[in-house]
């Protein structure tokens, strides 16, 4: 468990299948007092990049298994992204867990749709993203208090809000990406459901 007294104020998690922009992203969150949280390849990538990085299993104290299939389904993740700020109860049961408090999930998700072309149906059935999906829905869920963004395109507009407010993200913004996550996760699970369907034909 990572001891409280070393945390920074502010944390964003961020997990990614498509590592464009990551030097910018996290170049521009570290001036903003962010500290970054991440799983396995994409934690590679950010240090190989030169900044730091904590990993989810660090947390967690629970490694990858199953390939990776398995990173961040972990209930002290979700604790993090689901608790109400303001909520007396819930900031008691947050507190006690000793762990950071994230306010971004940067998550893109597996590329589902590109491979159900030309792909084996077991290659195409890894590209089913579960864990992305699950941390975008908890954090849209929680946009009173976290920042969900699901696209590369959405980098500059984080940063850029950000900048405008302070070090942290305004409610309208918070709300847009939201709108955004429900609405790629929704296309994301008509897509697996229209390929399923085709293959059971």
């Amino acid at each position: 468990m990572v001891a409280r007294k070393n945390l920074k104020k502010k944390f964003a998690l961020i997990s990614v299948y498509n590592k464009n922009k990551l030097s910018y992203l996290c170049s521009n969150l570290i001036k903003n007092n962010y500290g970054i949280i991440s799983t396995g390849s994409t934690g590679k990538k950010i240090r190989s990049l030169g900044f730091k990085c904590i990993d989810v299993s660090k947390i967690t104290k629970f490694k990858e298994i199953l390939d990776g299939r398995i990173k961040t389904l972990n209930p002290l993740i979700y604790a993090s992204l689901l608790y109400i700020r303001g909520n007396k109860k819930h900031k008691k049961q947050f507190l006690s867990l000793k762990i950071p408090e994230i306010s971004i999930v940067v998550v893109n998700l597996y590329p589902f749709q590109k491979y159900t072309k030309g792909y084996k149906s077991d290659q195409v059935i890894e590209m089913i993203d579960i864990g992305g999906p699950s941390l975008l829905r908890a954090a849209s869920k929680n946009f009173e208090f976290i920042t969900p963004i699901v696209s590369t395109e959405d980098y500059s507009r984080l940063i850029k809000n950000i900048n405008k407010n302070n070090g942290e993200t305004d409610i309208i913004f918070r709300k847009m990406m939201a709108y955004k996550v429900f609405k790629e996760v929704s296309n994301y699970d008509k897509n697996i459901s229209k390929w399923l369907n085709e293959i059971t034909k």
